[in-house]
């Protein structure tokens, strides 16, 4: 069997360093603290996972598709903290000396990328970096997620593991964000409808739609009362929540553009010297070591899943 392929949801994990480590700054006065740690992630998937295919996913742009629907999507989020945004240059360009692809394209969010590319490869098996349970709707026997864990590690989350958290298969999981809402992205839910009555009403109907088409089969009346004057609501979450499988105009995926290449361990050096990420030099190989299997065993996934690191 073929390694999967390791798509990684870029800005998610940038985010996530970028508050995970503490504030740093290079001899110059320039933060490093987002640098360091995506040097010490890229590290890690050089070691832990270097499959032959993968790519690192970017947002760009508002996505025009839902903005028209809901001109308020997303607009309760803060801008970029300048700091950050002076790194960004910086870790794109370590992503690439570690030898990863970056796709992107404008309007377009990347987990309607990373599903579209996941759909149109179905030869293949995917890992997806990536915590936002928005991807969880594409999770299949062939398509999993790694999602980074707050004590370091990974977490394997397939369907069974989708199912547990949610209370719903992966097939359900945009009914059930289109009724619960979210609040992250300012998708108002059905009024009154919370995570546990949207996993017990999609476990007795078999979606969103037949909920509403059969309200009068919801046994709790107040509960019917809620739902009553809600599918418009609940059919435009629907448009916002359900992830886009088809691919950008004028892209057709192919494997081509999911070519890792071996990561430039000389340039790695020299950027480790010139933000002075003393530590990640250290670990740096004199050759390419990171030349075996990608996927750990099952020993080595518990190892790393109980480091007291961030990774």
């Amino acid at each position: 069997m073929t390694d999967p392929v390791i798509l990684v949801d870029s800005y998610a994990q940038i985010h996530r360093v970028y508050h995970a480590v503490p504030g740093t700054f290079s001899s110059k006065g320039r933060p490093t603290n987002t640098i360091f740690g995506m040097a010490n992630f890229l590290l890690k998937m050089a070691k832990d996972y270097p499959s032959e295919e993968g790519a690192f996913v970017f947002d760009k742009g508002r996505p025009a598709k839902r903005v028209e629907l809901a001109p308020d999507y997303k607009a309760n989020r803060p801008p970029m903290p300048e700091d950050l945004k002076s790194q960004l240059p910086a870790v794109r360009e370590l992503i690439g000396l570690f030898g990863w692809n970056t796709i992107q394209h404008e309007g377009y969010e990347a987990d309607d990328l990373l599903a579209s590319i996941a759909e149109a490869l179905k030869e293949k098996e995917f890992l997806i970096v990536s915590g936002d349970k928005d991807i969880c709707q594409r999770i299949s026997g062939r398509v999993n997620m790694l999602v980074p864990g707050f004590t370091g590690g990974f977490s394997r989350r397939g369907i069974a593991e989708v199912t547990e958290k949610f209370g719903v298969p992966p097939e359900k999981i945009a009914d059930y964000l289109a009724l619960v809402g979210d609040s992250a992205d300012n998708i108002p839910g059905v009024p009154g409808i919370g995570a546990k009555t949207a996993a017990s009403l999609l476990q007795q109907f078999a979606s969103g739609e037949d909920i509403f088409r059969n309200l009068d089969k919801v046994e709790k009346p107040a509960l019917r009362k809620k739902l009553e004057g809600s599918e418009e609501r609940f059919k435009l979450n629907m448009e916002l929540v359900k992830l886009d499988l088809v691919p950008p105009e004028g892209i057709s995926w192919n494997a081509d553009m999911l070519k890792r290449k071996t990561p430039d361990w000389d340039g790695i050096r020299k950027f480790c010297e010139d933000y002075g990420l003393h530590s990640i030099a250290k670990q740096l190989p004199e050759e390419d070591l990171f030349s075996t299997p990608s996927v750990p065993s099952e020993e080595k996934k518990e190892e790393n899943m109980s480091q007291p690191t961030l990774f």
